[in-house]
């Protein structure tokens, strides 16, 4: 597993466990950071995973648009928390991120999606992102 795939699952963590348990992205991001400080055998993934949380909450108004512009159908609210996740992050690397192409970006979303959440998801996470991605261009 990539440094990067190894980030990604770890700002996925974040966010899910802030979205979870109620509390602030900030406030779960300052719990990992104090974690990340005692296992510095990970330092490759943990910087990318920060820039990830970062740019998801420094653009999460853009980011939470694009999606419930995007998916027909579905309010931020009625999306598995999960899924949430994986899509914001997705929509990061592809909108804000331009050392990701964007299709590494929708593959690495489809593929924590494919084992981390719902029968449907998969298919949901990728035609978004890759609506996203095409109206980006």
């Amino acid at each position: 597993m990539s440094a990067r795939t190894k980030a990604r699952k770890r700002a996925l963590d974040i966010l899910y466990s802030a979205d979870m348990r109620q509390i602030s992205v900030p406030q779960a991001l300052a719990v990992e950071a104090e974690r990340a400080a005692s296992e510095p055998a990970r330092e490759a993934s943990w910087l990318y995973a920060r820039e990830i949380v970062d740019g998801v909450v420094d653009n999460q108004a853009e980011i939470d648009e694009l999606i419930e512009t995007y998916a027909q159908g579905w309010t931020l609210k009625r999306m598995p928390a999960i899924d949430r996740a994986l899509i914001r992050i997705g929509i990061w690397e592809i909108v804000f991120n331009d050392e990701v192409p964007d299709g590494v970006a929708i593959s690495e979303a489809v593929e924590a999606a494919t084992v981390l959440s719902t029968d449907d998801s998969a298919g949901f996470v990728n035609g978004l992102l890759a609506k996203i991605s095409q109206v980006k261009a």
